[in-house]
């Protein structure tokens, strides 16, 4: 009979329920459960497995480092006001509303952790969610506009509730690679949300898009409907080794 079970659970790609039955019904005996009561545990596991694959599958295809999340980032180091907006990002409602993410920063002041740790909690949310560093996707734009399959790509997009492009301007490109950079912008402009993050503010932009009018263009997308984050604080990583060295000096 058990045998009969397992297989008919598998046919109907209930694997939650077939894990789970001998000792929920064993649960259900200690407890006297009625059968309602035990069907609804049962569904209760499945859906349970279900949601926790999803979540892993999301994970994997968002190129998320998976270290980067919520629960190791220092959010003291943040201002209150800049504090507060985070709280308001890790609802997740700001993808419904197809608002863009800006973070603004010196190196070392921790926004690609904090943009891929909402990132994370995004996910947890059933959001959709993909990252980049800014010099990979545009390689992968060329690569798509050389194969005449440009369009496609960006079709491709369209299953994402946040796109997370890392770094914009820490490396310098040339004028045609930052034209397909510009293209996405404009495609996912009110369909996706975009969270980038940059060393250069909005003043130092034209260094990286190499012509005024599409530095204006670009910028004018991306702040329409926005939510900017100023995280100009010393390097996390020079505070901490700086902290490393003062604990050594003391400890001779």
């Amino acid at each position: 009979m058990t045998e009969n079970l397992n297989k008919l659970l598998k046919t109907l790609h209930l694997p939650g329920i077939r894990s789970a039955y001998e000792h929920i019904g064993k649960e259900a005996i200690e407890n006297h459960y009625g059968y309602e009561n035990y069907l609804e545990r049962l569904l209760e596991e499945e859906i349970s497995l279900r949601r926790q694959n999803r979540i892993t599958r999301a994970l994997k295809t968002s190129r998320l480092p998976y270290e980067k999340t919520i629960d190791v980032f220092d959010r003291t180091r943040l201002g209150q006001k800049t504090d507060q907006l985070v709280s308001v990002l890790l609802q997740g409602d700001f993808t419904d509303r197809k608002e863009n993410v800006l973070a603004f920063g010196s190196p070392g002041s921790g926004k690609t952790h904090l943009l891929c740790a909402i990132g994370h909690e995004l996910i947890l949310l059933d959001k959709r969610v993909i990252f980049y560093p800014c010099a990979v996707l545009i390689q992968e734009l060329l690569q798509a506009k050389r194969e005449l399959i440009l369009p496609k790509y960006l079709n491709k997009l369209d299953k994402y509730d946040a796109i997370i492009i890392d770094d914009i301007g820490y490396v310098q490109q040339d004028k045609s690679e930052m034209e397909v950079l510009f293209t996405l912008l404009a495609d996912r402009y009110e369909k996706t949300s975009i969270m980038i993050s940059s060393n250069l503010p909005f003043s130092g932009w034209e260094k990286i898009f190499k012509d005024p009018m599409i530095t204006a263009a670009a910028i004018d997308r991306l702040v329409h409907h926005c939510i900017i984050l100023e995280m100009n604080m010393k390097s996390y990583r020079l505070e901490k080794s700086g902290n490393i060295l003062n604990e050594k000096n003391r400890e001779k």
